[in-house]
């Protein structure tokens, strides 16, 4: 039988989904919406224009929500720089007002794509590389989760049973073997693994589970612009004999990602009322497929990180 989500598997919870707008937080947000969810999408890409954000894309939290709408869920967009502990506050009292409380919390607060720079960029010592920069990576990718935390993780306690998702790259099994980019980018993928450890040690007494998930070669907006590509034929990136002019891709892209695959762990999980068991781990959406089955939009379970969970 060809796996399909269930509408009704996370109605009437609340969700919020830090670093809504697009890639990995875009796909989290609608997999939770394809359940039923209601997700609070969170992030600096607005219609509204009022956040200035690192990137000048299209992508935008409405949009966002939309999609979750769409899905059969309950989008509701609201725009927040995750570095400003007021705004993440104000946020916090909005939910606590509208809502009472939450179930889920994804912080999947990131932002420093362009600011890693692309591979000739990499395995740039930390001597030689801009300090501001670097900085600004940690700041964009571990304190906003801090920050986020601290003041939603109030609102997820309240209700037993909660699930805290910190978004990542790399399982802390691999980043504890492998260099990853730069001492900067190293560091903030590192650090938001062993956030999921800390909080989860803190929200276990309070009946709630903290997991890190990271996706594997993940096919973002910004990925599929870069190949040249759509979702609906991303494999043309695959083509040897490419004839529009656009760079083709390694071979290990066959084994790439949509958002949506990440997005249906989180949600899996969330669903799961034996979550608890995954609580302090570090696991890749393929670990969580294999476990829960779900496929990705395609029908697929790709794993380009060709692991297992322990």
């Amino acid at each position: 039988m060809t796996w399909a989500p269930d509408p009704e598997a996370l109605r009437g919870r609340v969700a919020v989904v830090a670093g809504a707008t697009r890639g990995a937080g875009r796909g989290i947000a609608a997999a939770l919406g394809e359940a039923g969810a209601t997700v609070i999408c969170t992030g600096r890409s607005s219609v509204t224009g009022a956040i200035p954000s690192d990137y000048d894309r299209a992508e935008t939290i409405e949009g966002t929500a939309d999609l979750v709408t769409g899905l059969g869920g309950t989008g509701i967009a609201v725009p927040v720089d995750h570095l400003d502990p007021a705004q993440v506050r104000r946020l916090a009292e909005r939910i606590d007002a509208e809502h009472g409380g939450i179930d889920v919390l994804v912080n999947d607060i990131w932002g420093a794509e362009v600011l890693k720079g692309g591979p000739a960029d990499w395995n740039t010592p930390i001597w030689e590389h801009d300090l501001d920069t670097g900085l600004r990576i940690l700041r964009l990718a571990v304190d906003t989760h801090l920050i986020t935390s601290h003041h939603l993780l109030p609102l997820l306690i309240r209700r037993r049973g909660g699930l805290l998702a910190e978004i990542t790259d790399g399982t802390t099994e691999f980043n504890a073997a492998e260099y990853r980019i730069s001492v900067f980018y190293d560091l903030a993928k590192v650090a938001v693994n062993r956030l999921a450890f800390s909080q989860g040690h803190e929200l276990e007494p309070h009946g709630a589970t903290a997991v890190a998930i990271t996706p594997g070669w993940l096919r973002s907006e910004m990925m599929l612009d870069n190949f040249g590509v759509a979702e609906p034929h991303w494999r043309d990136a695959l083509d040897q004999d490419r004839a529009d002019g656009n760079p083709t891709a390694p071979p290990g892209f066959a084994q790439s990602e949509s958002p949506r695959y990440v997005g249906r762990a989180v949600a899996s999980l969330a669903a799961d009322q034996d979550r608890a068991r995954w609580n302090q781990r570090s696991v890749t959406a393929a670990d969580l497929a294999r476990t829960y089955g779900f496929t990705d939009i395609d029908g697929t379970q790709p794993d380009s990180w060709g692991t297992h969970a322990p």
